[in-house]
């Protein structure tokens, strides 16, 4: 092979390369799109796990008990952490007053990097659907649970471990689709109320 030839081959490849790179992306967005994973979701890694012990102070003027672990313990538990400067947490809120009607679900609150003061006007505005609620002023408690980005609810089943969590608002969509499943599982057909 010439000179001349060797260039021209080492021309074709290189101009190559773009094309295979661009084969390669179409292939790896459409195993993506076929897989139906969604690439937004974040596994947590306390999935199986024990809940972390919790103790968290109470919100002042709230009339609910502080956050500790005998408020969940025993008892299956959606622990939800909100704020009152999330607008997805207001988005959120109509659906938490009614799933915390359902006698199953022990749902309870950590105010997240919150003032206590804009925390109790947001749930006098909305309503109050937590059993308990503890303030966690500068986000420690929730980096132990793994918290990244808020509304964000976890799932705790009767035995303390953490079965799931939910990123973002929950709806009836969302609940009857990620989180009724999970309950399902885990204790029966436990609430009639959101079917």
């Amino acid at each position: 092979m010439s000179e001349s030839e060797k260039g021209k081959t080492r021309r074709y490849l290189v101009a190559a390369i773009p094309l295979v790179v661009v084969v390669g992306l179409f292939g790896v967005f459409g195993w993506q799109f076929v897989s139906g994973h969604d690439p937004s979701e974040i596994p947590s890694v306390l999935i199986g796990k024990p809940a972390p012990a919790i103790n968290l102070p109470a919100l002042e003027g709230s009339n609910r008990p502080a956050l500790d672990d005998a408020a969940i313990e025993g008892k299956f538990t959606l622990v939800n952490v909100f704020a009152s400067w999330c607008i997805p947490c207001r988005a959120e809120h109509p659906y938490l007053m009614e799933l915390s009607k359902d006698p199953a679900i022990n749902l309870v609150g950590i105010n997240y990097k919150d003032k206590p003061a804009n925390a109790l006007k947001f749930l006098n505005e909305l309503g109050n659907p937590y059993a308990a609620i503890g303030v966690d002023e500068n986000g420690a408690e929730a980096i132990d649970w793994g918290v990244y980005g808020i509304p964000e609810t976890f799932v705790v089943g009767a035995d303390g471990t953490i079965i799931f969590k939910k990123i973002g608002p929950i709806d009836q969509t969302s609940y009857e689709k990620e989180i009724l499943p999970v309950i399902n599982r885990s204790i029966g057909p436990a609430s009639k109320l959101m079917n």
